[in-house]
């Protein structure tokens, strides 16, 4: 028996993505390193997981230990065993301190890497990292890019940037992995299920604020600027797939819509799922951000943090020609932004209770 080793569990991604690695491979475990402060969640989690798939009973270990601790927490037995890491453990946060996310998004990265080092039958190590590595870099970004000389909007983008450096970095150096970069991960597309509101959301729950008609700022051209949004279930049948495939050693994928709608069309499709008629007002990016930040009330009113106003403004066009190529044949692609809205629309008016904050 092999052991597939998971950071990030009971997360977004991690949560969905793990069934299905063990329904491929049948006679493996899996071991999912958990944080003590997630470990109820985890237990819940897991419990689920074998309910919903019995095959997985039984094969699944939690095991206590965290990514920003050397060795991760854990003895050196662990290691001998893994056969495939997955590296899905990191701080979502575009609001995050830089102290805060080089120790979880970089230098976790390394903790992860070096166990990586100690494990003798590894054949794979699977990263997860974002397609935001581009920060503000003006133009196309394409699965061989890395590192342009690019500016970042926040302390998100670059130390998800720095982590894939040293990811990239040991793959140079011989190690066996492929990265996986996906664009704005939004809920599922059949069921509208998501564990948190970020993103559009932010945008979704403010209309639904408001009456009939609802007011919005608009802050620079949308008819100019793409909103890269995935669901849920493209990013886990991809990254599924993908990583099933021996010639997908050594590659990134970015899982990004190939034809994304603009901020404009974007609008207009949520506020046809609200049934909202959106007052557009054209408000300069920095006068929006500068007010969320200082205007007492403003946020808590909207409940729309100004960092997300920089990727209504973001000059990034995602190519992922690599991951369609090798996602031929296979079925998975991404679905239309408008066959699946009404879908994350519906399920953020039944769940009022979900917030904005992520595994950290």
């Amino acid at each position: 028996m092999a052991t597939l080793f998971v950071t990030g569990f009971p997360g977004f991604l991690g949560s969905s993505l793990l069934p299905r690695l063990l329904g491929r491979a049948p006679e493996d475990e899996a071991v999912c390193l958990v944080q003590a402060k997630y470990r109820r969640q985890a237990d819940a989690r897991c419990d689920a997981i074998e309910q919903a798939h019995p095959g997985c009973a039984g094969r699944i270990r939690l095991v206590e230990g965290d990514i920003t601790a050397p060795g991760l927490g854990l003895g050196g037995e662990l290691a001998a065993g893994v056969r495939e890491i997955y590296h899905l453990a990191a701080v979502y946060d575009l609001g995050v301190e830089r102290e805060v996310g080089m120790r979880i998004n970089v230098d976790g990265t390394r903790n992860v890497l070096e166990f990586a080092a100690g494990c003798p039958r590894l054949e794979r190590f699977q990263y997860v990292s974002t397609c935001y590595v581009s920060g503000r870099w003006a133009g196309i970004f394409g699965e061989d890019d890395l590192d342009k000389g690019q500016q970042f909007n926040n302390y998100y983008e670059e130390t998800k940037f720095l982590a894939e450096v040293e990811v990239q970095r040991a793959m140079r150096g011989g190690l066996p992995a492929t990265v996986y970069r996906p664009a704005i991960v939004v809920g599922d597309s059949r069921s509208g299920e998501t564990q948190k509101y970020d993103g559009p959301y932010f945008v979704i729950r403010w209309l639904l604020r408001q009456p009939g008609v609802a007011v919005l700022p608009m802050v620079g051209d949308p008819t100019a600027v793409r909103v890269n949004l995935v669901p849920r279930d493209f990013v886990i049948d991809a990254i599924s797939h993908l990583s099933g495939l021996e010639t997908s050693a050594g590659k990134v994928y970015q899982l990004a819509d190939p034809a994304p709608l603009t901020v404009d069309e974007l609008l207009d499709e949520i506020g046809r799922a609200t049934r909202r008629q959106i007052v557009r007002v054209p408000t300069p990016a920095l006068v929006a951000k500068t007010a969320l930040d200082w205007v007492p009330g403003l946020a808590w009113l909207m409940q729309i943090p100004s960092s997300t106003i920089d990727y209504f403004v973001h000059p990034t066009h995602y190519t992922s020609d690599q991951t369609r190529d090798d996602l031929d044949g296979s079925g998975i692609a991404v679905p239309p932004l408008p066959s699946y809205l009404q879908r994350l629309v519906d399920f953020v008016r039944l769940h009022p209770e979900i917030g904005s904050a992520g595994m950290s």
